[in-house]
């Protein structure tokens, strides 16, 4: 009975993974009133849609994977709008500037938007064969009408839904056979200067060798940059969740002067020089009972490093080696600090002390 009992919970473990409850638990943090999510319903023809296609007011943001239907598939799309067969919702999200994003139907708009370009002709059929081998251009004036006409239910999640709440919708969204993590995700929400200056700045050989990032396919190293000028600038302010955190400075900072863009980079650039000048191999890196490093970067400890680096203004002197690690290992096992950078590190005030702390240290390696 137990290896049964024991088999049904592997099984189950399986099937119904339990998931980790951060999310909601970062939802909780919002106000209750700012919680509902504001939305607006729209049946567009395919026409329009096409046509807001390509003055870009409907566009596929950067997050979205690339277009990987094949004619096949892209042609059962257009047959099922023949036969009026009902087409999946549509969802969009509304921008800033009142343009609608796509978050959900990026193969489908793009099937759509090809055929109606005449880059391919139908194929596969199964309803509909006498339709097989045509463009768009091609099909009887009458069944382009129709086509045409088909609408396509859209809901588009409003520009004042609060910035948490839109982000966990769109995590709810993201279904793909690849799951697009946070910064993919935050990458796309908030398109704009911003996040392409932070996808720049993971080339700087400097950050590349601090990290060991030679490249940020998953954007990573972009996220760990976006953490540090996010806290440099708003760390007074900082209230976990971290992740709503950083989606608010995003979205307050989506498109900045190109003067303040300059300003941070000079700013992280030297902050990294200065880091890597005095930790080396031993930045942002926990250290075992016997010195040694670890593989992975301590995302808590990068904060703290970086940012306390960032604000010092003083000449530091670098230890002998050996002597380093031993001051390193003595600050990092301190009960309080150790807890900052391994347990709950996104709690408010575990961010603060351990950046305030790691600044105390930095005065004691004063030349």
């Amino acid at each position: 009975m137990k290896i049964v009992q024991k088999s049904s919970t592997a099984l189950a473990d399986q099937l119904f993974p339990v998931k980790a409850e951060s999310s909601q638990v970062e939802i909780l943090e919002i106000p209750p009133e700012q919680r509902r999510l504001h939305t607006e319903t729209y049946d567009f023809t395919v026409a329009t849609i096409h046509d807001n296609l390509k003055s870009g007011a409907i566009f596929i943001p950067q997050f979205q994977r690339s277009y990987v239907w094949n004619r096949s598939q892209a042609s059962r799309l257009i047959e099922s709008l023949v036969i009026q067969c009902p087409i999946p919702v549509i969802y969009l999200n509304q921008e800033q500037d009142e343009r609608l994003s796509v978050i959900d139907g990026n193969q489908r708009l793009q099937s759509i938007r090809l055929f109606l370009n005449d880059e391919f002709a139908l194929r596969g059929l199964t309803t509909y064969p006498e339709l097989e081998g045509y463009s768009f251009s091609e099909l009887d004036s009458r069944i382009r009408r129709h086509i045409l006409n088909r609408t396509l239910r859209c809901i588009a999640i409003l520009r004042e839904t609060h910035p948490q709440i839109k982000f966990d919708v769109f995590e709810r969204l993201n279904t793909g056979a690849v799951q697009l993590n946070p910064q993919e995700l935050r990458h796309g929400i908030y398109h704009g200067a911003l996040m392409k200056w932070v996808e720049e700045l993971t080339k700087i050989p400097t950050w590349r060798d601090l990290s060991g990032f030679t490249s940020d396919t998953r954007m990573k190293g972009a996220e760990l940059i976006l953490r540090f000028v996010a806290m440099y600038k708003d760390l007074k302010v900082y209230q976990k969740p971290l992740s709503e955190f950083l989606n608010g400075f995003c979205q307050r900072n989506q498109n900045p002067p190109t003067e303040q863009l300059e300003t941070w980079t000079a700013l992280f650039s030297d902050t990294a020089r200065r880091t890597q000048q005095l930790l080396g191999k031993l930045a942002f890196r926990s250290l075992d009972e016997q010195g040694k490093p670890n593989k992975n970067i301590n995302a808590a400890l990068y904060d703290a490093q970086m940012v306390a680096v960032a604000h010092h203004t003083g000449k530091l002197h670098r230890p002998e080696q050996r002597v380093l690690k031993e001051k390193l290992m003595s600050l990092y096992y301190e009960p309080e600090f150790n807890e900052s950078i391994t347990a709950g590190t996104s709690a408010t005030n575990l961010v603060k002390f351990r950046i305030s702390r790691f600044a105390s240290f930095l005065k004691s390696l004063e030349a």
